[in-house]
């Protein structure tokens, strides 16, 4: 098989694979430095409890924040509301039980931009 200049890398099962979108070695990589933030930067809060057995937790998604910082804001979230909670795919805030009014008061004391979405 000839190489060419137009040639893309397709699939690799090597650890060392090139990365999806600049297409460099992962150690040359520059586009991880520069998270990809998905969303209009709006916090979107809103109650759920599909999947959880029946039991009710608060999402909050949408924060523009870097994974550090995401879960520096959900400690002190979870303080305020005396409850528990974690950070999920690096994305998504879940706290325990229905604490939509109190986390979009809080959230907008913060500074964010925040709307309760969902029913």
């Amino acid at each position: 098989m000839k190489s060419s200049a137009s040639s893309r890398f397709v699939f690799s099962t090597d650890p060392q694979a090139l990365c999806p979108t600049c297409q460099q070695a992962p150690a040359a990589c520059h586009c991880k430095s520069a998270p990809t933030f998905s969303g209009d930067g709006t916090a979107q809060v809103r109650r759920e409890t599909k999947g959880r057995g029946g039991k009710t937790v608060t999402t909050i998604s949408g924060l523009h924040l870097d994974k550090v910082a995401l879960k520096k804001l959900c400690a002190e979230l979870k303080k305020r509301c005396g409850v528990g909670g974690a950070v999920k795919d690096e994305q998504v805030i879940e706290m325990q039980g229905d604490q939509v009014e109190l986390l979009l008061n809080e959230l907008n004391k913060r500074g964010f931009t925040a709307k309760k979405t969902g029913g």
